[in-house]
């Protein structure tokens, strides 16, 4: 398959504003249309954030995915500071385990890959740590079970890819009746093509579109 077209649609400098450039061109309201959060029944995932995907030298590095881990990690902080649980996923795969991702993807993200690490620029030791080897963070993985055991409700989802775990992630949770906040400005993908088609679509019928500050202000009390 041909490489897709890579861009720094978000820096850091551009987040805030292009995150509405964003939600104004699909003429979407997040005061309007959005169900409101309950911190108590909510939980963070926290996709992929590995530095396969964040360092330069790789070939899936993906440029827009820096402008966003400020905001992930106070989001992370704050969900941790009012006891709220955080999962983080990483994935990996090895040939046994693969699937069609191995014949879909040229290079496998290997387990002893130090490039597999969750970033250091984001910290983890509050949080658990699913496994996964799909896209869906739920798939054959124990997420759903952690999450009922928690009494979670409704799940905030940031990472990446926008149009790939995290999308996929996000329309799963819809179908095991967890509802999805999906964060325009928490997730990153190769281009604004893909991060445009996964918002479209999932505000249509599966998830409510949110911004980093939306969130923060609901576990405030805001």
């Amino acid at each position: 398959m041909p490489s897709p077209v890579k861009e720094a649609y978000f820096t850091p400098e551009s987040l805030a504003f292009q995150a509405q450039v964003l939600l104004l061109a699909l003429g979407i309201s997040l005061r309007k249309d959005s169900p409101s959060l309950h911190p108590s029944r909510s939980a963070l995932l926290v996709l992929d954030m590995q530095r396969y995907f964040l360092d330069e030298a790789s070939h899936a590095y993906i440029p827009s995915a820096g402008a966003i881990i400020p905001g992930v990690d106070r989001l992370i902080r704050a969900f941790c500071r009012h006891d709220l649980p955080v999962f983080f996923t990483r994935h990996t795969n090895t040939t046994e385990d693969a699937g069609l991702m191995g014949t879909w993807w040229r290079e496998r993200i290997d387990p002893q890959d130090p490039r597999s690490a969750i970033t250091p620029l984001l910290d983890p030791s509050e949080a658990e740590i699913i496994e996964k080897r799909r896209y869906d963070a739920f798939f054959d993985t124990r997420l759903e079970e952690r999450l009922r055991q928690l009494q979670v409700e409704q799940v905030v989802i940031s990472g990446v890819m926008t149009h790939l775990c995290c999308e996929t992630t996000a329309r799963s949770a819809f179908m095991r009746g967890f509802q999805p906040y999906f964060l325009v400005d928490g997730t990153a993908t190769y281009n604004r093509y893909f991060h445009v088609a996964t918002l479209t679509n999932l505000s249509h019928g599966f998830a409510a579109l949110s911004l980093v500050t939306d969130i923060l202000a609901a576990l405030e009390g805001g």
